[in-house]
């Protein structure tokens, strides 16, 4: 299951598992996002390709008007996921405080 939501400072709060059932919500909430878009990562628990995958096209999209994603309160294994697929040098990460 995986919700996303705006929070109230106009971060994006998703919670929960971004895999590949949930992959298409996910895109589509995305999609309607623009600018620098900052996600708050502190309910992400889990990531799969197919996740991965929305994160990258929205990050080509995004940069192609002058934005871009930011994901910040990462927990230390989705980081790890973004260390190892190399997306840390696509995406910028920062972990959980």
């Amino acid at each position: 299951m995986l919700t996303m939501d705006s929070g109230p400072d106009g971060a994006v709060l998703i919670v929960g598992r971004l895999d590949a059932a949930q992959a298409p919500t996910a895109q589509a909430f995305l999609d309607r996002q623009a600018g620098r878009v900052n996600i708050d990562c502190r309910g992400l628990e889990y990531i799969s390709s197919a996740g991965l995958g929305v994160l990258l096209k929205t990050q080509k999209r995004l940069m192609a008007t002058g934005g871009g994603l930011r994901l910040h309160g990462v927990s230390r294994h989705v980081r790890d996921i973004f260390v190892y697929s190399g997306f840390d040098q696509i995406i910028e990460v920062a972990a959980a405080e």
